[in-house]
Parts: structure tokens; sequence; C-alpha cells
């Protein structure tokens, strides 16, 4: 299983991270589309990502808007493996 981060880690990670917010145990981010076509094309863009690393985002769609929410469920909170994926996700297009 994967090992929480401290509060220090998760601070000094997420100011690495522009456009992510933590809502306590929960990295989240807000992506903004044209419409509901290129909101649903960004969401493909996120399967391969998380397949590989075994680690799945939760989604909310609301026509043009994504909101993307992380945390490692297993463990209780923000791990290593949410950050990775923070960053992951930051640099799809």
């Amino acid at each position: 299983m994967a090992q929480l981060l401290t509060e220090k880690e998760i601070e000094e990670r997420l100011s690495q991270l522009g456009d992510w917010t933590r809502e306590g145990k929960i990295l989240q981010c807000e992506k903004k589309f044209k419409d509901f076509i290129e909101a649903i094309a960004f969401v493909n863009q996120l399967v391969d990502p998380a397949e590989i690393a075994g680690h799945h985002p939760d989604l909310e769609i609301s026509y043009n808007k994504v909101t993307i929410s992380l945390t490692t469920h297993d463990a209780g909170g923000l791990t290593e493996k949410d950050f990775q994926m923070a960053q992951t996700i930051s640099e799809l297009k």
C-alpha cells in the first residue's frame, strides 16, 4: 500500500501544481472546454495514463466542465501516486 504524505510533503508538491487545489484528503482540478465534445475528448485522454498507473481519478462532467479528484482510497489520503497522476493530467492538452 502507498504511504501517506506528511502535511509538509503535500504542501511542497501542491506548490508545484499550478492548477490543482487541496480539499482535505483530495487533490482537485477543474478544466473548462469549449463544449461537451471537447470535455469528453479530454476525459478520454485520461484513460491510458490512469490504466498504466493503476490509479484512477474520480470525474465529474457538467457540459463543458470536468472536475478531476484524486486521492489514494486504500491509503486513506494523499500519496505520491496522487501527485504523479496530477502532474500527468496537467500535461494533457
